[in-house]
């Protein structure tokens, strides 16, 4: 080795002085221009185009949109990047020095670039190719980078990069303040879980605003800028903690912080108070995704300043709805209490014999999924289909408390699903039709079908009060009685009663056969009244025109969504004016301009008279102290003003539960996705225990709740003489001697007219009696 270096000693010595001189000037100069040449490509755009000044006045990056709720509280957003504005002003001063301590000291002493660690970059990197000399960045470099990125240019990667951002932060120096950079900053640095800015930020880790910081939870949020993943609190909460204390031993050593201060925060606890934002998490996700839909629809009639259309991902516009933020957390606590509790009955109630372990139905099941459909297309055989649809895989599946990793196929997929309850539950204001709170489902990651909206089942009894309310409009007075038996109508048809069997010699009022929800006598109410004047009394409640023309809507056989439903029920409560549910009040730009306000739709025309709403409304209170629904009395020990219906359709596949207070109208709805599945009983799944409890239990917790008091105290007026008069009659009567004699002659199932006429000649024969006497 040391004989080599000293013949290359004897080959220099050999050079003459001149060319040695030559090379000890020409090489450094050579080695300067070339990083002169090399700067200039990159300065001229060789390696990626610079923005120019103009460019950088006009910064535009993508702004989350924000939906507040009717309180103002932030319910969700949409976003590509969870991004959203915050002015200088608004920065608190504690933010700002864990930033200047941490990140940049000489903040306000250089011009942008810190130009001592530039150069260590430069020649560590690129003399000495140690790539991972880093440093060198300045609080307006990292701005730079975090509006521009970072390309890949292979080894000379972070040079070519570092002198991209310092030309950046050179002209962005020239034309922002320091405060400005500051705040530039803030708004475009990414933080933990894909989040952009410190305004998004404070609201996903601790829900307030980046004005609300206080000094610890800022200084958290500032030490995860140094790697946002490794730093996360909600992932790695001692390792962000261990980090936040570092932010805070930076600010005391650079006084900041006094020693005192120093030492009380340090003790203090992450605390944090997480949001989830995406479409799957946080509250209200079913409410969010139809929100977006509608909002997008109404943004394609808009334009901005630009003739552009707005984008709802990237343009931060603020979305104002009328849901209640806190009644939607009980709402969705409720549904959670009662359809846990539900499932496990359902499940053992069926046991071994449930229909989701059928082959003949998954297999039905596994046809009209998008893997199956695609390998049909495909040409695959049967076989071969089912084949690949039954091999397993690492999965997660939902279930009830808990989420699992199982090993699983596309096929023990589709049989797990298939066996869960679903709910769609929508609370409104009579008065406006105002959307208070609104549950599409069980979970939204797991099922997207939205219960609200989107599904349209079979309402069951819940439509009785509109045969009931037209009949009392048409001057059928409410006392009037109807025998409980049952009677074939032309074409074949025998409505039946659920439950226990009806003694056929009773009769009953039409109230208390509302609330205990008789279907033989609906049906004959019907009748009474006339079919097509049924049709045009839902029709004036606002319930969609296309209802099917047949006596059996007398019982429910419309299909018809929880939100239609909503809507009209609201008439009892209003006055007798239905209303159309809506959500959205107002849609601002980023400036926070008015691009679209939207008021309640409320009908111009009572739907019948006031007399007819306070019968019905004291009949579905009956419904309530007495009926069906009398569970929410002497189970759930509510004291409210609550009058109601319940609904269960044939076979028990839907169940259904209408509550009305006289500021608050709620309709909830439970039953499998798969109208092949039903309850395996009446018991089971009639809408008093399948549907009422989650309207229960949201009940039991507003009640508790003293800001919900002028829903849960507030009070129906008290009925007219006159009503009360029209509803003065005995709960039952039974038929006399004759009449049973009568009936004895009388074939079974016979038509109504028949019975229409016998129950005319027996009250003819009656009143000759009352006469004589």
């Amino acid at each position: 080795m040391f004989e080599k270096i000293k013949l290359q000693l004897l080959k220099l010595k050999n050079i003459p002085r001149s060319t040695l001189k030559k090379w000890a000037i020409g090489l450094p100069a050579a080695g300067i221009l070339l990083s002169v040449l090399f700067y200039l490509s990159i300065y001229w755009g060789m390696w990626g185009k610079i923005p120019s000044e103009q460019e950088l006045k006009d910064l535009k990056q993508n702004e989350a949109t924000e939906i507040f709720s009717s309180e103002g509280k932030l319910i969700g957003k949409y976003y590509i990047f969870d991004r959203q504005p915050v002015l200088y002003e608004e920065l608190p001063q504690h933010l700002i020095d864990a930033l200047v301590a941490t990140e940049d000291v000489r903040f306000y002493e250089h011009s942008g670039i810190d130009s001592r660690s530039l150069m260590r970059v430069f020649f560590k990197t690129l003399l000495m190719g140690d790539e991972s000399s880093g440093g060198g960045s300045t609080i307006t470099l990292q701005l730079a980078k975090n509006l521009f990125g970072r390309k890949d240019y292979g080894h000379l990667s972070i040079v070519v990069n570092k002198l991209r951002e310092s030309v950046i932060a050179g002209r962005l120096e020239d034309i922002y303040s320091k405060d400005e950079i500051i705040g530039l900053y803030f708004n475009t640095v990414p933080f933990s879980d894909n989040t952009w800015g410190i305004e998004s930020a404070a609201r996903k880790f601790y829900n307030t605003t980046a004005s609300e910081l206080t000094l610890t939870q800022g200084a958290t949020l500032v030490g995860t800028l140094k790697a946002s993943h490794y730093y996360n609190p909600r992932l790695f909460p001692e390792r962000s903690l261990a980090r936040r204390n570092v932010v805070l031993s930076q600010m005391k050593k650079y006084d900041y912080l006094s020693e005192e201060k120093y030492a009380q925060y340090k003790q203090q606890p992450l605390a944090l108070e997480y949001q989830y934002f995406n479409s799957n998490e946080g509250v209200a996700p079913y409410f969010r995704s139809q929100l977006k839909k509608d909002v997008a629809a109404i943004l394609d009639t808009l334009e901005n300043e630009n003739g552009e259309k707005y984008n709802i991902y990237r343009d931060g516009l603020q979305i104002y709805t009328t849901l209640d933020y806190d009644m939607q957390l009980l709402a969705e606590e409720a549904m959670t209490e009662h359809m846990s509790a539900l499932q496990k009955n359902f499940e053992k109630a069926y046991g071994k014999w449930a229909p989701w372990k059928k082959e003949r139905l998954i297999t039905a099941s596994l046809e009209q999924t998008e893997q199956y459909k695609s390998l049909s297309k495909a040409g695959w055989k049967q076989e071969k289909i089912m084949d690949s649809l039954h091999r397993k895989v690492e999965m997660q599946l939902f279930d009830w408390g808990k989420k699992k990793m199982v090993n699983a196929s596309i096929a023990d997929s589709i049989q797990h699903y298939m066996k869960f309850l679903n709910m769609g539950m929508i609370n409104l204001e009579p008065s406006t039709g105002a959307v208070k709170s609104w549950v599409g489902g069980i979970n939204h990651k797991y099922f997207k079908y939205d219960h609200v909206a989107q599904s349209k089942r079979q309402v069951g009894s819940t439509f009785k009060p509109v045969v009931y309310t037209a009949a009392v409009e048409a001057g059928i007075d409410p006392c009037t009685y109807y025998s409980v038996r049952e009677v074939t109508y032309e074409g074949g048809w025998t409505p039946t009663n659920s439950g226990e069997e009806e003694d056929p010699f009773v009769n009953y009022p039409m109230a208390v056969a509302l609330a205990n929800s008789i279907n033989t006598i609906a049906v004959k109410v019907l009748f009474d009244v006339g079919l097509n004047n049924v049709l045009d009394q839902a029709k004036k409640m606002g319930f969609p025109p296309n209802l099917p023309p047949y006596p059996s809507i007398a019982l429910g056989t419309a299909e018809l969504s929880a939100a239609d439903l909503a809507g009209s029920y609201a008439s009892f409560a209003n006055g007798g004016k239905p209303t159309q549910p809506y959500y959205i009040t107002e849609i601002k730009d980023k400036y926070g301009n008015t691009l679209v306000k939207f008021e309640p739709k409320v009908a111009k025309d009572h739907a019948f008279s006031n007399t007819t709403r306070q019968v019905m409304i004291e009949m579905m209170k009956a419904t309530v102290n007495e009926g069906t629904a009398q569970r929410l009395r002497y189970k759930y020990g509510l004291n409210n003003d609550i009058a109601g219906k319940t609904g269960t359709t044939q076979d028990n596949r839907d169940g259904w539960f209408v509550g009305i207070t006289p500021n608050l109208v709620s309709v909830t709805w439970a039953g499998a996705d798969d109208p092949r599945i039903k309850f395996p009983s009446t018991a089971l799944g009639q809408g008093a225990n399948s549907a009422l409890p989650a309207f229960a239990l949201m009940m039991q917790k507003m009640n508790k709740d003293p800001q919900f008091k002028e829903i849960t105290q507030a009070r129906f007026e008290a009925p007219s003489a006159n009503v009360q008069m029209m509803l003065d009659c005995e709960p039952m009567e039974r038929d006399n001697f004759l009449e049973r004699l009568f009936s004895k002659n009388v074939a079974p199932g016979q038509n109504d007219k028949q019975e229409k006429e016998k129950k005319g000649l027996f009250s003819k024969i009656k009143g000759l009696f009352k006469k004589k006497n």
